[in-house]
């Protein structure tokens, strides 16, 4: 038997969720670097594209069939929805420090954990909504409201949240009826066309160092969005979306290295309250996710 076999479900889906935030803050810094020369809405149109081309191996091996899906109309949801929640993340990235960026993107879980209990049927339950409160009061801690004016791309950042937590919820309800890869190729076949649109009028052809920082970005949001989905396929949704708090502190990373953002103590402080907030939510699951112990037969039996 695997290890993995023996794992609770919220852990195996905690776990899942850790390495697509760990794809998604590499992603954040392709994202800056190929901004650094071509307009946001053309970097979208490549990382859809890139995505799709990585994907292809997997469809010619497995053949068409595996893309037959009942939902399509959920995935033209989510189609609608990820193209705007992906121009708006990007455009945010360009003008934003990638920390304060990432610390605004958390207002998700809030949207998220509503629209579990509305659309989905979950049972919120109070040490958990309590815990992603305290994963958001974390965020504050980072953001420390009142100090300045809130700029329109923290608007956007926002907005961009709320758009990722209803993909976020369509991913969920997919995962009932379809596999990861499944879904996963859907959104960059039907995404790329669309954000191809857009990008045609801001047009520029890429250097060759962009060319990379593109096909890199495409590799680490397709691999991202795989271990995103297989965590949602899993677990619950508010059980594992806290753990998206673990690309803070690893984007704040990038960003000091590579483009030099200074991190205060506030981030770390925050961080540490955020991802604190996830340990224990998943913890608080896998407990409740053991079986209970089998009684004793009464005496005399």
């Amino acid at each position: 038997m695997s290890p993995a076999s023996n794992m609770s479900a919220p852990l195996r889906g905690a776990l899942f969720m850790c390495g697509a935030a760990v794809a998604f803050s590499a992603m954040a810094g392709f994202i800056r670097l190929a901004t650094a020369e071509l307009h946001p809405f053309e970097v979208v149109f490549f990382r859809n594209l890139f995505g799709l081309l990585i994907m292809t191996p997997w469809l010619m091996r497995a053949g068409l069939g595996v893309l037959a899906t009942e939902h399509m109309g959920l995935y033209l949801w989510r189609t609608v929805l990820g193209i705007f929640a992906m121009t708006a993340w990007f455009w945010a990235l360009t003008v934003m420090p990638l920390a304060e960026a990432v610390s605004l993107s958390f207002t998700a879980p809030l949207f998220i954990a509503v629209g579990a209990a509305v659309f989905l049927g979950e049972a919120v339950r109070a040490r958990r909504v309590s815990a992603t409160i305290v994963g958001f009061l974390g965020t504050l801690i980072i953001l420390r409201p009142g100090a300045e004016t809130i700029s329109p791309a923290a608007l956007v950042t926002i907005a961009s949240a709320a758009l990722m937590a209803g993909s976020a919820l369509i991913i969920k309800r997919l995962a009932l009826y379809d596999s990861p890869n499944t879904i996963v190729t859907w959104m960059v076949v039907m995404l790329t066309p669309v954000s191809l649109i857009p990008a045609l009028f801001v047009w520029q052809t890429p250097s060759l160092q962009t060319w990379i920082w593109m096909f890199l970005l495409g590799l680490t949001g397709t691999i991202g969005h795989m271990l995103f989905t297989r965590s949602f396929k899993v677990a619950e949704v508010t059980a594992v979306v806290p753990f998206d708090f673990l690309r803070l502190p690893i984007t704040a990373l990038i960003g000091f290295l590579a483009f030099n953002e200074t991190v205060d103590r506030y981030t770390w402080i925050g961080a540490i309250v955020i991802f604190g907030a996830g340990v224990y939510i998943v913890h608080r699951e896998a407990r409740l996710s053991e079986p209970a112990p089998a009684k004793p037969p009464p005496p005399g039996t």
